[in-house]
This record gives structure tokens, sequence and C-alpha cells, in this order.
């Protein structure tokens, strides 16, 4: 459940960073209308490995998820535009963590000593590793602020309802989400005015919408083996991911509070894999 959970927090990791390269070069909603799309086709391809259940739960829950999940794609693209990516990022993952964690406890999830130590750990870890010293100064519209929240609780909103669908019903929530989804961007598109100033980056774009697909994958499987209170947190920790490939390809320093929130992810990922073992 630990892996997957690693695994989910990387590929969204890098799915946002690739998405963001796409997204400096033509408009957010013409990189979403090739991201979208592709993300189904992976999960169609996966459709006969893993299978599906069409029950009414399946479906349902899986519908829920994509109406949260375009909501998540524009909130997110919108908090970014309108603040500080370094403020809004923390804020967003944050929401995204908790709702879930909070929502798997009362739902009945118990945590021992080491879970409930690391949950504030990986809650540190993505405020250092977004951090910028830079901002701290500048004036953050509360505007921006409401956004990245409800950018956040909807994320949130697309990992519970995807963790309240059936454990058996294979990928069928995912397909159904992420048929919902394209379909309302594709229809926003068709009624918005958007800027065609640069060409839009297929290859890239679509690349971010296969990982996202992928990290959808590895969460909702590691939700059904363990907790979502944890795996969720752990998920979120994805920005870790995007700040390390952008030292890599765009050669952008890492900040000593960026090291030490990479430090703490890790810590934080030890004590909740110990949590979900004494757990299991």
């Amino acid at each position: 459940m630990i892996l997957l959970s690693v695994a989910g927090a990387c590929a969204y990791g890098v799915a946002d960073f690739l998405g963001g390269l796409a997204s400096r070069k033509a408009h957010v909603l013409r990189v979403v209308v090739i991201s979208a799309p592709a993300s189904l086709a992976i999960e169609l391809v996966l459709l006969p490995i893993l299978g599906a259940s069409w029950t009414a739960g399946s479906i349902g829950w899986g519908a829920l998820s994509g109406v949260a999940s375009a909501f998540a794609f524009s909130l997110l693209y919108l908090a970014l535009s309108i603040g500080p990516m370094s403020v809004m990022a923390p804020i967003t993952a944050i929401v995204s963590a908790l709702l879930p964690a909070v929502v798997g406890l009362l739902d009945g999830e118990r945590l021992p000593v080491a879970g409930v130590a690391g949950i504030p750990v990986a809650l540190c870890a993505i405020v250092l590793v977004t951090m910028n010293r830079q901002t701290a100064a500048e004036k953050i519209p509360m505007r921006a602020i409401a956004v990245a929240v409800l950018a956040g609780a909807a994320i949130a909103t697309q990992l519970i309802t995807l963790d309240a669908a059936p454990h058996d019903s294979g990928v069928a929530p995912l397909i159904v989400g992420r048929t919902v989804s394209s379909l309302l961007v594709l229809s926003v598109v068709l009624f918005v005015r958007t800027s065609h100033k640069g060409k839009v980056p297929v290859v890239i774009a679509a690349a971010a919408g296969c990982l996202d697909s992928l990290a959808n994958l590895f969460f909702l499987l590691a939700a059904r083996e363990g907790m979502l209170s944890v795996s969720a947190v752990i998920v979120a920790l994805y920005p870790a991911a995007t700040v390390l490939l952008a030292a890599v390809v765009l050669k952008e320093r890492i900040r000593r509070n960026q090291w030490l929130g990479l430090a703490a992810a890790a810590a934080g990922v030890v004590l909740l894999s110990t949590a979900s073992s004494a757990a299991s």
C-alpha cells in the first residue's frame, strides 16, 4: 500500500510538471482537451487487465469523482494563475490531504502513534518543499487563497469518492470518472472562448494525462489495500516530485528549506508505513 501511494505521489508530481510546461505554451483548456482523453485512453487499455464491475455504486461514485476532477483542474490552474505558486501549491496539497484523512478517521480508521506523528510531519514537508522566501513579503489576495482551498477540496473530493466506490469494481470508477471529466472539459471549451496563441505541445500534454491516470490508479489500489487517511496524505506529497524534476530538467536550484522538506517527506513516509504495517 505504501509503495502504491508513493508511486501515486510521483506520478501526480510528474504529471503536474508536464502539465505546467504545456500550459506555458498554450491555453490551459486547450492542453486539458488533449490530456483528459489521453488519460481515458490509458484506463481503457487497463480495462482488459484489471477488469471492471459496472454496478450502480461504481458508476455513481465514478461519475462524482469525474465532476470533482473537472473542478479540481480548473480551480487549481486558476489558483496558480492569480497567486504565487509557492503559496498556492502547499495550501492545495494540505487541504487535499487533510480532508480524506479526516473522512478516513471518522469512518473508523485508527492510527497508531507512528501514524499520528507521520501526518503532521508529511504536512510540514509539503510546506517546506513548496515554500519560497521571496513570496513571504508579498500581499496575497484573499480570493487566491479561497480558490486554492476550493481546489484542494475538489481534489480531496475526487480521492474520497474514488475510495467510496466498491473495492471489487476494478477500473470502472476511473473510466466513468475520466469520461465525465472529459465531457465536461470539452463542453466548456465549446462555449468558452480561448486564446489560440501558441501551439499545444501534444506529446507533453498527452503524457501529463497518461501519468495523471496512472496516479489515480495507484491511489485507488492503495486506498483499497490500506487506509484512506494514510494513502491520501502520502499521495499529497506530490510537490516533492515536481520540485526534484524541476531541478533536474529546468536546472532550478533547490533551496535549503526544500531539502529539509524532502527529508521530512521521507520521514513522513517511513512513519506512515510503520503505522500502516502496525494497523494491518
